[in-house]
């Protein structure tokens, strides 16, 4: 989730709001590309060795999507709560960019292994601040990129990217009443809807493109002219530098096609042409005849860069 000026007003006001400031120590992190600072706070966990693990390998996996970690240097506060579990995120643009992250103090390597909450927020450090009725693009990205990161990365198979995006893209299809992505801030559509956008258009633009390009192209160039968590952009500029990354105005069209409109997708369509077959029981198995098969392969792939 990420935390923008907006919303940091309201959760200041509630009197709700973290500092970044804290005696704790900090231990340095570096990944390709850049060093992470991380603080654990509000006392001890455990295994402090398995959290810097943790950290450093999203770390890898955001570096290995996008060629290098998008900002040269960042900062990941640990929140230290009870339990043995990873708890909610968010995402800032302070002190360049931070990522806040609640984890508890007895969770040990095999829960942090699983877990996808750091990565995706260490993925919003990737992506300019848009107006508010586009926060399902910030949102979705991380939802789209977690996923496809650690699996390039090589901590997640990519039957597991798929099955799961079987079974979570249905939540941002439109329902009744439902308008466009800009018109309709629901979960679903704000996480699922966004993810179900990037998808579409990672296909697309490898279709089109003869599979020499995906969207990671897009948004390495988007990063690379300067959008990251602490520029505001508008959407125009947004869609624009990724379109001219890729040499095809996928981006645009697709905003333009779901933007204030609900856009269903037949999802049954767009799995049988990518090669993706479920079992009915969560698991999914790939179908290399499939048309779409090698554009499949491609997006969880390291050959994919």
């Amino acid at each position: 989730m990420v935390v923008r000026a907006w919303l940091l007003a309201m959760v200041a006001a509630s009197g709700s709001a973290r500092a970044f400031a804290d005696p704790a120590p900090t231990r340095t992190i570096d990944v390709p590309g850049a060093r992470i600072d991380v603080v654990i706070e509000a006392g001890a966990v455990e295994r402090p060795d398995a959290v810097l693990a943790w950290v450093e390998t999203a770390g890898r996996a955001v570096a290995a999507y996008y060629g290098r970690f998008p900002l040269a240097r960042a900062h990941v506060v640990i929140d230290v709560v009870d339990g043995d579990g990873v708890g909610s995120g968010t995402a800032r643009d302070s002190d360049g960019g931070s990522v806040f992250v609640d984890v508890g103090r007895h969770v040990g390597h095999a829960r942090l292994g699983d877990d996808w909450v750091m990565t995706h927020e260490l993925v919003h450090l990737a992506f300019p601040s848009l107006a508010r009725r586009h926060h399902w693009m910030e949102e979705g990205l991380a939802t789209y990129v977690e996923p496809i990161a650690r699996a390039r990365l090589g901590t997640l198979p990519a039957e597991k990217v798929w099955a799961d995006l079987v079974a979570g893209l249905p939540n941002g299809l439109p329902g009744p009443g439902d308008r466009g992505l800009d018109r309709t801030p629901t979960w679903g559509r704000t996480y699922w809807g966004g993810a179900l956008y990037f998808l579409l258009a990672d296909v697309e633009i490898r279709r089109r493109t003869g599979n020499h390009k995906g969207l990671e192209h897009a948004l390495r160039a988007i990063v690379a002219a300067g959008g990251t968590i602490g520029a505001d952009w508008s959407i125009a500029r947004v869609l624009a530098a990724g379109d001219a990354a890729t040499g095809v105005p996928v981006l645009r069209e697709l905003y333009e096609r779901m933007k204030a409109s609900p856009a269903p997708v037949d999802l049954r369509d767009l799995w049988q042409r990518l090669g993706v077959v479920a079992d009915g029981h969560g698991s999914v198995r790939f179908d290399a005849r499939a048309p779409l098969a090698a554009v499949r392969a491609a997006i969880t792939s390291n050959s994919g860069r």
